[in-house]
């Protein structure tokens, strides 16, 4: 009989010695990769409005703008009308409010003043004939208000421009004095008129 073939025995001494089977390399996860920041839109700075539709305010020694609007009565005045002869216009935001009454009051007081100068003074808002009755009768107003409804006038003389309020932007009038002289030019102008001796500013730079 074939004798059987026996496994050798591996004893602990060469178990020891046998070289260690090294562990697998474990795959690291797959770190995602950040998607690419989108490029801020620049901002478009917003322009600036022009200080009147029509052009920046009216200098000093320039033409006066050409006018023909009705007054508190309904009649027309015209610059054209008032040729050879020097007036005081003053521009103002709006009938029988703190700072409006007590400009027009002044002028009213000083009025006598004006007329000794034989310098016409006239009145211009937005406010419609009506409105500038009512102001006039109130107040006792004696001299001319004229009706800039569709702001034509203000805007040639570039008083028509964005303000602000509290926080609040808008468009308005901007409280202005021109003295035009008898060859229709502008002689002085005042801009963002303080109401106090305002009118006693104009009565002595005549």
């Amino acid at each position: 009989m074939a004798a059987k073939k026996t496994k050798p025995k591996t004893s602990a001494a060469s178990k020891a010695l046998a070289p260690k089977a090294k562990p697998g390399k474990v795959a690291k996860p797959a770190l995602k990769r950040a998607a690419p920041a989108k490029a801020a839109a620049p901002k478009v700075a917003k322009a600036a409005p022009a200080k009147g539709a029509d052009g920046p305010r009216v200098a000093e020694g320039s033409k006066a703008p050409a006018f023909s609007l009705p007054d508190d009565a309904g009649v027309v005045l015209s610059s054209a009308s008032l040729a050879g002869k020097p007036y005081v216009l003053y521009f103002y935001p709006k009938d029988d409010t703190p700072g409006c009454t007590k400009e027009a009051c002044d002028f009213r007081d000083n009025l006598r003043a004006f007329n000794t100068q034989k310098l016409r003074v006239i009145g211009v808002s937005p406010d419609d004939p009506t409105r500038h009755t009512k102001f006039k009768e109130k107040y006792g107003l004696t001299f001319t208000l004229l009706s800039d409804t569709d702001k034509k006038l203000a805007n040639a003389y570039g008083v028509w421009v964005e303000k602000q309020n509290y926080g609040r932007t808008y468009m308005g009038v901007e409280r202005s004095t021109f003295l035009i002289d008898a060859s229709g030019k502008v002689q002085k102008a005042w801009h963002r008129v303080r109401v106090p001796g305002h009118v006693a500013d104009v009565l002595a730079s005549v």
